[in-house]
């Protein structure tokens, strides 16, 4: 019997333990059940892209496009049906992937904290779908303030009315007028840029590119900018060597006495032709010259050319930052000068500029659209500067549609795993990831979408300045500053100033000839 009273008690215990047991597994169980459940429903919302994004939403609804997106409408009696493979729109708004709400509307107007100021000049003639992606990228590794010399597509009125929105954008049209006042540039009374005028094509622009520099560097004077840089808008700059990723952090450790940087240019080096996105889908470079050593260089030249002209495909000379200073002048496209001193100048071992040139098919024909030269080996020798740029409007205008894309696969795109493979082992060809992941976050956070969404109801006019207003500021100060001869507009000899330039060049040894674009060294062997 005692044995008896002391069994049951722990017995009543032991029954008491179970059964909390099983209630808090059950509890467990069931919350996580839940959990899963209602992360297995969010990732098939996902996949099957259900989740809200205002921007396809909006795209979608109210099909609202600017000029300069080429999307194409097909009507189907009362449906309409909207092909955006090539559209603005499909390349900036509508993603995969759900668009994160934190960056709508941000307008990235954090520059006015960031020292040193830096400055970006263009002139383009670029959609929406290579400008934007091209400005925010910049904006994030550091860029303060953007001068665009617009025209065509990206002087239409549905593509500016997106760019005057963004904070430290100014928008200059090329305007008669505009012209007018560029002719009384003194840059037409000296002799470093005169081998380039009156000729067509990739020298017209060369000279305007000269001009709009000439002009850019007197407004990033009053908006007391720091440093200064040309690009293209196919091009990005690539800060390499510094720990953020930022041209901030990399132009703030220039010694105080270099007056300009040049960073090298690497050349994108396309695996397909069917590239629609260059900056979201390109990740593979060549490198330059200038970072390899020359045993890799020369050793490695005939596999790298791939039976083209030169190294790279078009040039090789890289592109260049200028501090702001009094009696600054442009050097043509890719390189600065002074009017009083030969600047001190330096070369980054590590950062480059980006070069993403022919990425797509469709460059050859857009290339060969914007120049009138006949396709003949004499003709276009007037018209270009580069022997493959020559070699590219010769196919694009004389052959079929199926022969371009051949003459294409075969010069441009890098088919050949195994070389691949090789050049990337020797150092040749690297993979660059940073643009294409900032880009595609960009992208994916809607603030491509965004911007484009607000531009169709809020218009800001701050941002935008009139041709007249920029045309009399800035070369008022240029006249005050450095002095105007007057020219007529035209394509006839320009009426020389009294004083004889060729003995001013004599004279002056900072009257250099214009730097243009320059192929890479050639194999010696």
């Amino acid at each position: 019997m005692p044995s008896h009273h002391k069994h049951s008690p722990s017995s009543s215990s032991l029954s008491q333990t179970y059964s909390h047991n099983v209630f808090t597994t059950r509890i467990l169980f069931l919350l996580t059940l839940l959990l899963l459940s209602l992360a297995a429903f969010a990732f098939v919302l996902q996949w099957r892209g259900e989740i809200g994004d205002p921007t396809i939403r909006w795209s979608a609804l109210n099909r609202f496009e600017f000029h300069g997106m080429d999307a194409d409408h097909t009507s189907t009696s009362s449906k309409v049906t909207i092909r955006t493979s090539a559209s603005c729109v499909d390349i900036l708004g509508q993603s995969r992937s759900p668009s994160f709400p934190y960056f709508r509307d941000w307008k990235f107007d954090y520059e006015k904290d960031l020292k040193p100021k830096i400055c970006i000049t263009t002139s383009t003639s670029a959609g929406l779908e290579q400008i934007l992606p091209w400005i925010y990228y910049h904006k994030v590794i550091g860029v303060t303030n953007f001068l665009l010399f617009v025209e065509g597509k990206a002087a239409t009125p549905g593509v500016f009315k997106v760019l005057e929105s963004i904070p430290r954008v100014k928008l200059i049209h090329r305007t008669q007028e505009l012209e007018e006042q560029q002719a009384k540039s003194r840059i037409w009374n000296e002799t470093w840029l005169s081998s380039f005028f009156y000729k067509p094509c990739n020298y017209e622009l060369f000279v305007k590119q000269s001009l709009n520099m000439e002009m850019a560097i007197v407004m990033a004077k009053e908006s007391h900018m720091e440093w200064i840089i040309h690009l293209d808008t196919d091009e990005l700059i690539h800060p390499a060597g510094t720990r953020e990723y930022s041209l901030t952090q990399l132009l703030l450790d220039v010694p105080e006495n270099v007056d300009m940087v040049v960073f090298p240019n690497y050349e994108s080096s396309v695996e397909r032709d069917d590239i629609q996105e260059p900056f979201s889908e390109v990740s593979l470079f060549k490198k330059n010259f200038d970072h390899l050593t020359k045993e890799t260089y020369f050793g490695n030249y005939k596999e790298s050319t791939r039976g083209n002209p030169n190294y790279f495909l078009t040039y090789g000379n890289g592109k260049s930052a200028a501090r702001v200073q009094n009696h600054l002048r442009p050097n043509g496209a890719h390189r600065w000068h002074n009017y009083r001193k030969t600047p001190n100048e330096i070369k980054f071992e590590e950062a480059a500029v980006l070069h993403y040139t022919y990425t797509k098919f469709s460059d050859l024909t857009s290339r060969r659209d914007r120049c009138g030269c006949k396709p003949t080996k004499e003709e276009v020798k007037r018209c270009f500067m580069l022997e493959f740029d020559r070699a590219a409007f010769i196919i694009a205008s004389t052959a079929t549609e199926d022969e371009m894309l051949n003459w294409y696969r075969e010069h441009v795109v890098w088919m050949d795993n195994d070389l691949k493979k090789k050049l990337m082992k020797k150092g040749i060809l690297t993979r660059i990831y940073a643009p294409m992941v900032i880009i595609q976050g960009l992208r994916e956070a809607g603030v491509f979408g965004s911007l484009i969404e607000s531009a169709q109801t809020t218009l800001s006019k701050a941002t935008l300045l009139s041709s007249n207003e920029i045309i009399s500021t800035s070369l008022n100060t240029i006249d005050a500053t450095e002095g105007i001869s007057s020219r007529k507009v035209g394509r006839k000899e320009p009426h020389m100033a009294v004083r004889n330039v060729l003995q001013a060049a004599a004279t002056d040894t900072t009257y250099l000839l214009a730097v243009p674009p320059l192929p890479s060294p050639v194999n010696q062997g």
